[in-house]
């Protein structure tokens, strides 16, 4: 299945605070509620090849989307990992490797913000922040991202 991100509605409403440059790169309101949290972690766990763990490259809270085959392709995962493709928040914004051609489409249409540690030459710029969905429409919306990362995760080089 391949997922066509062009195709999104806008983010209602205005992007929530976030820690913006600064490291660790948190959103600071507008959170997922417990229940929507739950189901994008049992859309994750669905995905095949797909298992969660404490993140390795976040903080120990954070629940890692992991691949049991391991591709290491530069730009689908969360350095230094060689298996995380993301990660969820207990307040329920991710932290994602997205598709280089969704980049700009992602953040303009205000679901996403890069994340500060692409800066840094030696990580991929195609690791953003995913806002907290919100409600079950938004909740469909970080279910398609996150298929969309799975997908560039899995791809073969």
């Amino acid at each position: 299945m391949t997922v066509d991100l062009s195709v999104l509605p806008a983010r209602s409403g205005v992007r929530p605070a976030t820690t913006g440059r600064e490291i660790p790169h948190d959103q600071l309101e507008d959170f997922s509620p417990p229940r929507i949290r739950a189901q994008l972690v049992a859309r994750a766990q669905a995905l095949p090849g797909v298992f969660t763990t404490a993140s390795r490259v976040s903080e120990p809270s954070s629940l890692a989307f992991r691949l049991h085959q391991q591709q290491r392709d530069f730009e689908a995962f969360l350095h230094p990992s060689v298996d995380e493709f993301g990660h969820v928040h207990p307040s329920g914004f991710l932290h994602l490797t997205v598709p280089r051609d969704a980049l700009a489409t992602l953040e303009r249409l205000g679901w996403t913000e890069p994340h500060p540690i692409t800066r840094r030459a030696e990580f991929p710029d195609t690791i953003v922040m995913f806002y907290a969905p919100r409600d079950e429409e938004e909740l469909e919306v970080a279910a398609a991202v996150l298929q969309a990362s799975y997908e560039q995760a899995i791809r073969q080089r």
